[in-house]
């Protein structure tokens, strides 16, 4: 058996059409999303990141606006920036791309962007929100993962869902996503992170297992059981001489091995990642919309 891909680049295209449409809409009625950018530093991997974001906003007419800083950009230069989002009305939501250089700023940053526009779910008052089941800007990863498995006709009420990973941007808020009472949850979860004696045990008993651990082929073939669905979240990249640039990007899961015996699984590149961005521009339209709203 040869597991069906989880082509998530095509289920992005297809979520970005609907959105073009949405933002078409908005337009007509006077309204404009837009998405500030704050970059810090000239991390390679950030700064194509970011750029992917901007095109992909270019694309369905989010309108995008970016303030690049160096890496020595300091405290109050960062906070400045947010700021000035943060009362600029034609700015929806507010994107500080993480990792910065200093991490040591990261959680007064997150903190100091407004709840009403933090499209990427980091707030804690969005965080809370979510486990309370309110309203709120859900993270883009986990809400992406969501969407494979519902527009891919995966089952999730009532499956065993093991999530090896425990971060506060992919385990943490996706355990409590698929545990929800709602068409994308009822799932039964069981979180899995570097200190789960016996890892294998728990990821043989998976319907759906998500690697999210950010190390390559962590999840091998004889860890999942015969028909699972893989869901690969990590991007690693590996050193190939042979590759164009020296390396090549794979995920958490060993592919090759465990595409044989899995029912599904996302490849790495083109699986979660387009969902990522594709659930940031949502998160824009939406706060677009609400604000739309407040104005009439």
């Amino acid at each position: 058996m040869s597991a069906k891909i989880l082509d998530g680049k095509a289920i992005a295209n297809e979520m970005r059409e609907e959105l073009k449409h949405r933002v078409a809409e908005l337009r007509g009625q006077g309204v404009i999303p837009g998405l500030g950018v704050v970059l810090v530093g000239d991390d390679p991997a950030s700064r194509s990141y970011v750029t992917a974001k901007e095109k992909a906003c270019e694309k369905i007419g989010i309108h995008s606006d970016e303030h690049r800083l160096p890496a020595e950009a300091g405290r109050e230069q960062i906070l400045g920036i947010v700021d000035q989002y943060n009362n600029d009305a034609r700015i929806h939501g507010i994107l500080v791309q993480l990792p910065l250089p200093d991490a040591s700023m990261e959680t007064e940053v997150i903190m100091a962007v407004r709840p009403e526009k933090d499209v990427d779910g980091f707030h804690p008052v969005n965080i809370g929100r979510m486990i309370m089941g309110q309203r709120a800007f859900l993270p883009c990863t986990p809400h992406g993962i969501l969407h494979i498995l519902k527009r891919s006709n995966i089952p999730v009420k009532g499956a065993h869902v093991v999530i090896v990973g425990r971060s506060n941007i992919v385990g943490r808020p996706l355990a409590n996503l698929l545990t929800r009472k709602d068409d994308m949850g009822n799932a039964t979860v069981t979180m899995c992170h570097t200190a789960t004696r016996e890892l294998a045990n728990f990821t043989r008993q998976a319907d759906i297992v998500v690697a999210a651990a950010g190390r390559p082929k962590t999840i091998t073939a004889d860890m999942i059981r015969e028909g699972a669905v893989v869901i690969d979240v990590g991007v690693n990249r590996v050193d190939d001489a042979d590759a164009p640039k020296g390396y090549r990007l794979v995920g958490d899961v060993d592919y090759e091995s465990v595409r044989e015996k899995a029912s599904a699984i996302t490849p790495v590149p083109g699986g979660v990642g387009p969902m990522t961005i594709t659930m940031l521009l949502y998160n824009t339209v939406q706060s677009a919309q609400r604000t739309g709203a407040r104005a009439e």
